[in-house]
């Protein structure tokens, strides 16, 4: 017997895409970091997020030890949980502006940034 044409999907694909593009987003990571730690192409993570590829339970679970979340907040069973970090309006309010900047501007801007970081890095601070 088959599944009856009017049985709805209890989970559809599109909406674990949305899931994964709003936390990873949230998160502030972009699709090639999120395909670096899945070991994946970047298409790929963009093709679940737009829901055209359906996501396995190991990449499931990949997904949401990487957003730090439950494959069920991924999945829709459970609603996704808020988790505020201190400061967080603050520094998200400063990457708006920054996202507005000219290019040149943005991208001079984050090389300062990135080099500050690495010396920060390298001095263990």
């Amino acid at each position: 017997m088959g599944r009856a044409s009017n049985a709805k999907t209890p989970v559809r694909d599109e909406d674990i895409g949305r899931r994964l593009k709003d936390l990873r987003k949230r998160r502030g990571l972009s699709q090639a970091e999120i395909a670096a730690e899945l070991r994946v192409h970047q298409s790929l993570v963009s093709e679940y997020e737009r829901g055209t590829t359906r996501v396995s339970g190991t990449v499931l679970a990949a997904f949401a030890h990487i957003l730090k979340t439950s494959a069920d907040e991924l999945l829709g069973l459970k609603p996704m949980k808020e988790k505020k970090v201190p400061g967080e309006r603050r520094f998200i309010r400063r990457l708006e502006r920054i996202e507005k900047l000219p290019r040149r501007a943005k991208d001079a801007l984050l090389k300062t940034i990135d080099t500050y970081l690495a010396g920060a890095e390298a001095h263990g601070r």
